[in-house]
């Protein structure tokens, strides 16, 4: 996975909106999501040998660029049901996440 050609893609859908109407540019978000839901980045992160945290400005905006690219979904889990635009997820325990 080449972090940086993510990174830019995703900084230049910040730039130009329209660049989200591109399939490829929305796959590139959809796989930000995913390397995030299995932990290999981080929205922010803890600075080594500091009690300071740095915040990954580029992932927290591919997170924004999610939501207008995603539908909303109606899941029922027993008695309730929740509508979102993303999905619960599950079996964070048996990835290490």
């Amino acid at each position: 996975m080449d972090l940086l050609a993510l990174q830019q893609t995703i900084e230049s859908a910040w730039v130009n909106r329209d660049l989200l109407k591109d399939t490829s540019v929305q796959n590139q978000v959809k796989q930000l999501i995913e390397l995030l839901d299995k932990g290999l980045v981080r929205v922010a992160q803890p600075i080594e040998g500091s009690d300071k945290w740095q915040v990954n400005e580029w992932v927290k905006k591919g997170v924004i660029l999610y939501f207008p690219i995603q539908n909303i979904s109606t899941e029922t889990i027993g008695p309730y049901e929740i509508c979102d635009k993303i999905p619960l997820k599950s079996n964070y325990a048996a990835q290490g996440v």
